[in-house]
């Protein structure tokens, strides 16, 4: 069975199979900030979405980042290694790329264990 959260018309938040939380790619509410605030907000979101899921971060399998400036990298891993729990870094990809709206400093795909 997949268990599906906050379903649109073009994507859900979160599906949910056979043990495995699968996540959209998450970008910050608030766009007016810096690439630390934005990766706080994304993080945030993330954990929300895990909580919901009855998972946490402590359990990400794979984790893909996507910024559009690799001058934010340094400041965005920051907040990210603040955030993760020691010893449980996920396996992980940072591209550079075009994110849909220009304000946008990071985007935060992840898939965790339930």
């Amino acid at each position: 069975m997949v268990q599906r959260f906050d379903v649109g018309t073009r994507l859900s938040e979160m599906a949910v199979h056979n043990g495995v939380c699968y996540l959209a790619g998450q970008v910050a509410g608030d766009a007016t900030q810096d690439i630390a605030g934005q990766t706080r907000q994304v993080l945030a979101a993330i954990d929300a979405l895990l909580a919901r899921a009855g998972t946490d971060k402590g359990k990400l399998l794979m984790c893909q980042i996507v910024l559009p400036d690799l001058a934010d990298f340094p400041a965005m891993n920051a907040v990210w290694e603040a955030w993760l729990p020691a010893g449980h870094a996920p396996p992980r990809a940072t591209i550079s790329a075009k994110l849909a709206k220009p304000e946008w400093k990071v985007e935060m795909i992840v898939t965790a264990a339930l």
